[in-house]
C-alpha cells in the first residue's frame, strides 16, 4: 500500500472492495462500467495535463513556502476589510472542527439544531445592532447584500410607483467602490437606473423609489443619515444603509432612524481578511418585507411534543420553490463564517464589544490629534475609525511602503487611514512616524490613549443591544468551549456518517487541504493590498484558474463568483455581454429544461432574460424535438440554453452534442451548470460536449466544505469568444479586456477558500482526479444494485447505468400511508442524513455517495434503506402511529417513563446492530413547519414571548 498517495486516503473503497462492488453489478472492471455509463462520443481521448500529484507532506511544505511570498504588512486600507483578532477558542472549536465545517445546509432541522441556534444568535446580533425587525442567516459579501437590498426595494415599490415605472435608485458617492460596481452589474438587467451623487444635495424627487447610503462613508465621514432618511420617508423613497457593524456599537442603529434595509459585513467580528473572503454579510429589514427577503431565515417553531425547535423559515419564497419568481437566486449563505461571527459576539458580549469599539475609536482620535500637531489637515468632522488626510499622497505612500504600512490613496491629494481591532499603541506611534518623516518633523510619541468622542451627538447610540442571556453568559474560554460543543453535538456532519445528498456532492474535506486556512500569511492579506504583497495568493489563484481551465476544456477561468448561484449569474452576464458586443442586444431568451435547478431560472431573470421552459421525456432526458422547436421559434432572440450535465435526473444524455449544436445553429450560447461536474472530471468536460461557459461548485466537486450551508465558490470557465468579458473589479485589475462589472466584492471572490481546491487538485493529480470520478460512478451504481427490488430507480442511462447519483422512487409507498419525508426522518434514527428530498421529482430521494465513502459505509446506508423498506411493508394507510410517522425518535422519548407506541423502544432507537456502536440522537422531534411560518420569530426572544405566539 502506497501510504504517500493522497488518492488512497481520499478515495473510500479499497481495491478488494472495488472488485466486490463490480462483481455485484455484474462487471469485471471500472473501465467496463465507464463504457456502459458515459456516451463514447463525449469521452476524452487524452488524459488531463496536470502536474504530477504531491503527497500530503510535500503539499504542506509547498503551500507553506508559497505563503512566505505573501507580505502581511500593517494594513489600514479599510474599504470594508480590516485585520481582526479571531479568538483561539473559536478558531480551534469551529473553523478547524469538521463537526462544524462538514455539515450540510440545515434542511433537516431535527439533526441541525446546533447550527440553527448559532445562526439564530447571528440574526439576533444583527437585529439588535441594526435596529431592524428581521434578519437573514447571512449573505455572501457586503456588496452582494447591497445589490440584494436594491432589488428588494425595487420589488416592494408602492403600486402607483410600479404603474408609473419609477425606476431611479440614488447611490451615495461615498459608497464603497466595489459595491458601486456590483450595483451597476445588478441594476441594468432588471431595469433600474442608478443616479450617483452627494446625499447632502439630493432633491428627493418622486422619480426615485430608493436610495443607499454608506454609514460611515468610504472615506470615514459620518453623514447625517437621520435627516436624510426622514426626508426620504416623507417622499416615499425607501432607504438602504450599508453599515460597518463595529461602528454600530457607537453609532445609533439605522433602524431607529427609519431605514428600510441595513446591510454590511461581519468580517470585523473576528474573521480573517483572507484576500477577500469568505466572510458573512448581513441583511436586516422590516418584517413587512419578509416574503421579499433574500437568503435563508432561521425561525423558531415547535416539534411534535410542542417543545421549542428551530428551522429554516418561509422556504416557499426561495429559488428552489419559486424558480423564476424567486426573491433572488441565492442558494448559498456563509454559514460557517456567520457562526464564527456570532460566537465572537457571544464571547465578547455587549460590554466586550463596547470595549473593542471604544478602543478603535479612541486610537483613531489619538492619531488624528497627533497628525494635527504635525500640521496635517484631517477633514472628517465626524468619524469612527477612519481619517481622511489632505496631503501629497505620493510622498506618504513612498515612505509607508518602505516601512511596510498599507494606507489607502483615493487620489493624489488624499490619504485615508482605517484603524482596527489589532492596532496597538506602538502601531499608532509607527503611523505617526511615517507622517512625521514625510513632513520632515520630529515624531510625536503617544504613551496613553485617552477616551474620545468624535461622533456627532445626534447619531450616537442610545439603544441597548445584546441583552439576551446567550450574549451575557459565555465569556470565559471554558464556558464558550462547552457551549460550542453542546451545539456541535446536536448536528450530524460528515465526521459522523455519510451524507448522500444528490447534486450536493458531500465528499471528504481533507485535513491537509484545510490546515493552511489558519495560517497567518494566508489569512491576513487585504484584497486591495498592492499585488507585490500577494505573490503567494496570485501564484495559487493563477494556477487554480489554469487547473480548472484544463479540467473543463475551456480557454479561461474567473474565480470571482463566490457561490454557485453567483457563478450562474456571472456566466449569463458574460453571455449577455458577448451578444451585445455583436450588436445582438435583443437576444434575451433563455431556454431551461423543466428538470433544472431552481437557481437556473432565478439567475436568468436576474440577468434580464426571459425564461422559456423545455420539456423532458418520460426517460428523464431533455426532449430534443421540443428543444429544437423552441430554439427555432426564438432563433432571432435566443441568448442561451442552461443545461446540467449529467442531467439533474442522474444520467448522461447521449444527445448532448446534438443539443448544444441546436443552440449554436440558432445563434445562442450554451451555459452548462457545473453542479454535477463530479461525474465529468477526467472522463469528459463541458468544452468537449459543446458548452460555451460553465460554473463550478468548488464546494462540491473540488472539496471545499459546505460549512453548514456555506462558504461556497462558483468560478466560471469560458470558451475563447467569452474570455474578454470575464468580470472585473474597480480596484484590482481582473477579468478580460472588455470585462463586465463586478460579480462579487473582492477581485478573486473567496480567495482563502480557493486554497482548498488548489490543494485537492495538487495532491490528486490527473490520475487521482479521474479515478475519483470513476469511483463516484461505481459507488452510485453499487447502491442502485443493492437497493434493487426494494426501491425503483426512476431514471437510468441507455445501458441501465446511473451516473454519479440516482433518483429512487418513494411514491408507491403512499399506498402504505408513507411519504418520502417519513423515510427522510426515519433515516435519522439509523444515524444518516437524508438524501435530497423531492428534487427534481416530488416524492423521490436523490442519492449521491461520492468517491470518498467506503464500501462498509455504503453498505450500512443500504442496510438502513432496506430495513426501512421492510418497516414500510409492515404499516398501513389506516395506521399513522408507526415507527416511520413518529420518526425521528429522541433520547427523551426513549428514556421516558411512559411508552405509548405499538413498537418497542429498541426498534425505535436501535433498528440495526451497527446503530448501537455510534448512536446519533436527534435533539428534537419532527418540527412543525407550518406553525413556524404562521408565527415567525427569528431572534432570541424570551421563552414567554414564544409561548404567547
Amino acid at each position: 500500500m502506497n501510504t504517500n498517495a493522497f488518492a488512497l486516503r481520499h478515495i473510500g473503497p479499497r481495491d478488494n472492495d472495488q472488485k466486490l462492488m463490480l462483481n455485484a453489478i455484474g462487471l469485471d472492471s471500472l473501465d467496463e462500467l465507464i463504457y456502459e455509463t458515459i456516451p463514447d462520443d463525449i469521452r476524452l481521448k487524452n488524459g488531463l495535463n496536470l502536474d504530477e500529484p504531491m503527497t500530503e507532506h510535500e503539499y504542506l511544505l509547498h503551500i507553506h513556502d508559497l505563503s512566505k511570498k505573501n507580505k502581511a504588512y500593517k494594513t489600514y486600507i479599510g474599504l470594508g476589510y480590516h485585520p481582526t483578532i479571531l479568538p483561539a477558542v473559536i478558531q480551534r472549536n469551529i473553523l478547524e472542527n469538521p463537526g462544524w465545517y462538514t455539515a450540510y445546509t440545515p434542511y433537516q432541522a431535527e439533526i441541525a439544531q446546533g447550527r440553527l441556534e448559532a445562526l439564530l444568535n447571528f440574526q439576533t446580533m444583527v437585529i439588535d445592532l441594526t435596529g431592524m425587525e428581521i434578519a437573514n442567516a447571512s449573505l455572501l459579501d457586503e456588496s452582494t447584500a447591497a445589490a440584494e437590498a436594491m432589488s428588494l426595494l425595487f420589488a416592494v415599490r408602492e403600486r402607483d410607483q410600479k404603474k408609473a415605472g419609477i425606476n431611479k435608485f440614488f447611490v451615495s458617492k461615498n459608497i464603497l467602490p466595489q459595491t458601486l460596481s456590483l450595483l451597476q452589474t445588478r441594476a441594468t438587467p432588471i431595469g433600474i437606473e442608478l443616479v450617483i451623487g452627494n446625499e447632502e444635495a439630493f432633491d428627493f424627487s418622486e422619480e426615485f423609489f430608493g436610495a443607499i447610503l454608506q454609514y460611515p462613508g468610504k472615506d470615514g465621514q459620518i453623514t447625517d443619515i437621520k435627516s436624510f432618511i426622514s426626508q426620504a420617508n416623507n417622499s416615499r423613497i425607501k432607504v438602504a444603509v450599508a453599515a460597518d457593524i463595529l461602528s454600530l456599537i457607537k453609532l445609533e442603529a439605522p433602524g431607529e432612524f427609519g431605514a428600510d434595509v441595513v446591510v454590511g459585513t461581519t468580517q470585523r467580528f473576528g474573521i480573517p481578511m483572507g484576500y477577500g473572503g469568505p466572510h458573512a454579510a448581513y441583511f436586516a429589514t422590516k418584517e413587512a418585507y419578509k416574503r421579499d427577503l433574500p437568503g435563508r431565515i432561521i425561525g423558531v417553531t415547535k416539534d411534535a411534543n410542542d417543545n421549542r425547535a428551530l428551522r429554516m423559515a418561509l422556504q416557499t419564497r426561495e429559488q428552489h420553490i419559486k424558480r423564476d419568481k424567486a426573491t433572488s437566486n441565492i442558494c448559498t449563505a456563509q454559514v460557517l463564517l456567520a457562526v464564527m461571527a456570532s460566537m465572537y459576539g457571544v464571547y465578547h458580549g455587549p460590554k466586550g464589544l463596547k470595549f473593542i469599539a471604544n478602543k478603535v475609536h479612541n486610537k483613531t482620535a489619538a492619531l488624528a490629534n497627533a497628525l494635527d500637531k504635525l500640521g496635517y489637515k484631517q477633514i472628517n468632522t465626524s468619524y469612527f475609525d477612519t481619517l481622511q488626510i489632505k496631503t501629497k499622497a505620493k510622498k506618504i505612500k513612498k515612505i509607508a511602503i518602505l516601512k511596510k504600512v498599507n494606507l489607502f490613496y483615493p487620489d493624489s491629494k488624499t490619504v485615508t487611514i482605517s484603524i482596527n481591532e489589532t492596532t496597538a499603541i506602538r502601531d499608532i506611534n509607527y503611523l505617526i512616524a511615517v507622517f512625521a518623516e514625510a513632513a520632515k518633523k520630529d515624531t510625536i510619541i503617544i504613551t496613553d490613549i485617552k477616551p474620545a468622542n468624535n461622533i456627532s451627538e445626534s447619531i450616537q447610540r442610545q439603544s441597548d443591544f445584546l441583552t439576551e442571556p446567550v450574549f451575557n453568559t459565555y465569556h470565559s474560554e471554558t464556558e464558550l468551549m462547552r457551549y460550542i460543543k453542546s451545539l456541535e453535538r446536536k448536528d450530524l456532519a460528515l465526521n459522523h456518517s455519510m451524507i448522500s445528498l444528490g447534486s450536493c456532492t458531500m465528499k471528504l474535506n481533507a485535513a491537509s487541504e484545510m490546515l493552511p486556512l489558519s495560517w497567518f500569511k494566508w489569512g491576513n492579506i487585504h484584497p486591495f493590498a498592492p499585488l507585490k504583497q500577494a505573490k503567494g495568493y496570485l501564484t495559487v489563484l493563477k494556477e487554480l484558474e489554469d487547473q480548472l481551465t484544463e479540467i473543463t476544456g475551456f480557454a479561461a477561468t474567473s474565480l470571482q463568483p463566490n457561490s454557485g448561484a453567483q457563478g450562474e449569474f456571472a456566466g449569463l452576464m458574460v453571455i449577455k455581454a458577448y451578444h451585445e458586443s455583436r450588436n445582438d442586444h435583443h437576444r434575451n431568451i433563455c431556454l431551461i429544461p423543466s428538470s433544472a435547478h431552481g437557481t437556473n431560472p432565478a439567475s436568468a431573470v436576474m440577468a434580464g432574460m426571459k425564461v422559456v421552459v423545455t420539456k423532458s421525456t418520460a426517460e428523464g432526458n431533455i426532449d430534443v424535438d421540443d428543444l429544437r422547436q423552441k430554439a427555432e421559434l426564438h432563433k432571432d432572440n435566443l441568448s442561451a440554453l442552461m443545461v446540467t450535465y449529467p442531467s439533474t435526473h442522474g444520467v448522461y444524455e447521449s444527445a448532448i452534442k446534438e443539443i448544444t449544436q441546436i443552440i449554436h445553429d440558432n445563434g445562442g450560447q450554451v451555459y452548462m451548470d457545473g453542479a454535477n461536474m463530479n461525474a465529468q472530471v477526467g472522463l469528459t468536460n463541458p468544452g468537449n460536449i459543446g458548452a460555451d461557459v460553465c460554473h463550478l461548485n468548488l464546494h462540491k466537486t473540488f472539496a471545499i466544505p459546505h460549512g453548514g450551508g456555506g462558504p461556497g465558490v462558483g468560478p466560471i470557465c469560458v470558451a475563447k469568444q467569452l474570455v474578454p468579458f470575464l468580470p472585473g473589479n474597480p480596484l484590482v485589475k481582473t477579468g478580460g479586456d472588455k470585462a463586465i462589472t463586478a460579480i462579487s466584492a473582492a477581485p478573486f471572490g473567496s480567495a482563502l477558500a480557493c486554497l482548498i481546491s488548489y490543494g485537492y487538485i495538487k495532491m490528486l493529480g490527473a490520475e487521482g482526479l479521474t479515478e475519483s470520478t470513476k469511483i463516484a460512478i461505481l459507488n452510485a451504481n453499487y447502491i442502485k444494485q443493492r437497493l434493487h427490488g426494494n426501491f425503483d430507480t426512476l431514471y437510468s442511462g441507455e445501458r441501465g447505468r446511473a451516473a454519479h447519483e440516482m433518483i429512487v422512487d418513494c411514491r408507491p409507498f403512499k399506498a402504505n400511508g408513507i411519504e418520502v419525508t417519513d423515510i427522510a426522518k426515519r433515516l435519522m434514527d439509523y444515524g444518516f442524513h437524508a438524501p435530497t428530498v423531492s428534487f427534481p421529482v416530488a416524492g423521490t430521494l436523490m442519492i449521491e455517495p461520492t468517491e470518498s465513502e467506503s464500501k462498509a459505509e455504503i453498505d450500512r446506508f443500504c442496510d438502513a434503506m432496506i430495513s426501512i423498506k421492510k418497516e414500510i411493508d409492515n404499516v398501513s394507510k389506516d395506521d399513522s402511529n408507526n415507527v416511520l410517522k413518529n420518526a425521528p425518535h429522541t433520547l427523551d422519548m426513549i428514556t421516558a417513563n411512559e411508552w405509548h407506541f405499538p413498537y418497542s423502544r429498541e426498534k425505535a432507537a436501535f433498528p440495526l446492530d451497527y446503530v448501537r456502536n455510534n448512536k446519533f440522537w436527534p435533539s428534537v422531534r419532527r418540527v412543525n413547519d407550518a406553525y413556524g411560518d404562521r408565527n415567525l420569530i427569528c431572534s432570541c426572544v424570551p421563552i414567554e414571548a414564544y409561548a404567547d405566539a
